[in-house]
């Protein structure tokens, strides 16, 4: 026994009786790999040591060791590292209670799984595990994508109410209005917004016919999809805001557009022809009532001034017979000598005496004084 008695590894006493100087002891020893003991000892001191710091953890007394590691009593479980470990806790309990909410979003926070109140952007404390916070992006626009190129499928083959297959390809884009109610009352919200936008759609374009949607109405169309998609989503109490309605495309279905297409081009075709024969009818129109107006107008003129001659001769008749009923003699002369120079003033005159019985000469010597006058002025030009 006195060879095994020098130390915790089994190893030869402070003498060396077999040969040896004192110079082992002093690191002049064997070395790892030299001799017949290996050096496994030192782990199990490692081993030994973590045994007894777990120990302390779990707030156990280091107990007797058996075997070759010897026995003795663990460290005690002191305040400090009671404190420190209160503390740790703390922290730690701490830092999963904070959560940190940005500008665009807002948290709800559930007590118990129960909707407790909406957080405010910023640091927010929330005491964890009662209290648990769900952050969603509320200015965040999402959107839906519905239609017969965008979906693969006939989501977009809509009936309008002449019974008309119109293919539609429009977007909804939407956020977060209200975050709990977004949480709580729907299950799936991207699936909501695409049924009741689908559905609000074929509604839309039931009442409407073919030619409007494709041509003037697809703004009109876009402002009345989002008003009935909002109202059912907040029937709905959804939370859930719609931003607008994008309608990108309204053409017939693929497989007849071709002929579509063809009859669009006469209809074109007629329009153009029934304004061409519109343009041609009203200028004719209008010249025939412009040449209706002037006829008019001249027999009102001819009729004015016939009837105003008319009532002019009458009243010089009616003058005339005035002075005759007064001097029947001096009028009658009168008149006839106004008749003869009226009928013979524009004639050239041979004037013949008829008294040739009486010693007349038969033609009168005449001196047209007149056409004298007439001579000189054409001379004088």
């Amino acid at each position: 026994m006195a060879g095994n008695n020098g130390g915790p590894w089994g190893s030869g006493g402070g003498r060396n009786t077999g040969g040896g100087n004192d110079g082992d002891k002093r690191g002049g020893g064997r070395r790892p790999g030299q001799g017949d003991a290996p050096q496994i000892p030192e782990i199990d001191e490692i081993v030994r040591k973590g045994q007894e710091h777990l120990k302390v953890l779990i707030g156990g007394r280091g107990g007797s060791g058996g075997g070759r590691f010897g026995g003795g009593e663990g460290p005690k479980l002191t305040k400090g590292m009671l404190g420190l470990v209160a503390l740790l806790a703390a922290g730690g309990w701490v830092f999963a209670s904070l959560y940190t909410v940005k500008p665009e979003e807002q948290s709800v926070e559930l007590f118990l799984g129960k909707y407790s109140q909406t957080g405010n952007p910023g640091l927010n404390f929330a005491p964890w595990p009662f209290v648990t916070a769900e952050v969603l992006p509320v200015t965040r626009e999402q959107s839906e994508d519905i239609g017969v190129g965008r979906g693969g499928n006939d989501s977009g083959l809509m009936l309008t109410t002449d019974e008309n297959i119109v293919d539609i390809d429009f977007q909804v884009v939407w956020n977060i209005n209200d975050p709990a109610k977004f949480l709580f009352n729907l299950r799936d919200p991207q699936a909501t917004v695409r049924s009741v936008s689908e559905s609000a759609m074929r509604e839309i374009i039931a009442q409407s016919e073919l030619a409007p949607i494709l041509n003037r109405d697809r703004g009109q169309i876009e402002s009345s999809a989002q008003e009935l998609i909002q109202a059912t989503l907040e029937s709905y109490g959804s939370g859930i805001n719609i931003v607008r309605v994008n309608l990108d495309k309204a053409d017939p279905p693929g497989d007849v557009i071709d002929a579509f297409r063809e009859v669009q081009a006469a209809e074109q075709e007629r329009d153009r022809l029934e304004r061409q024969a519109d343009a041609y009818a009203n200028r004719v129109l209008a010249g025939a009532r412009g040449e209706a107006a002037q006829i008019l107008e001249e027999a009102e003129g001819y009729r004015a001034r016939v009837v105003n001659e008319a009532q002019g001769e009458a009243s010089r008749f009616l003058a005339v017979l005035g002075e005759y009923r007064q001097a029947p003699d001096v009028t009658r002369k009168r008149l006839y000598i106004e008749t003869i120079e009226r009928v013979l003033g524009d004639v050239d005159k041979v004037i013949i005496d008829d008294n040739v019985s009486g010693g007349g000469q038969g033609v009168v010597p005449y001196l047209p004084l007149n056409e004298l006058r007439r001579n000189s002025d054409s001379q004088g030009n």
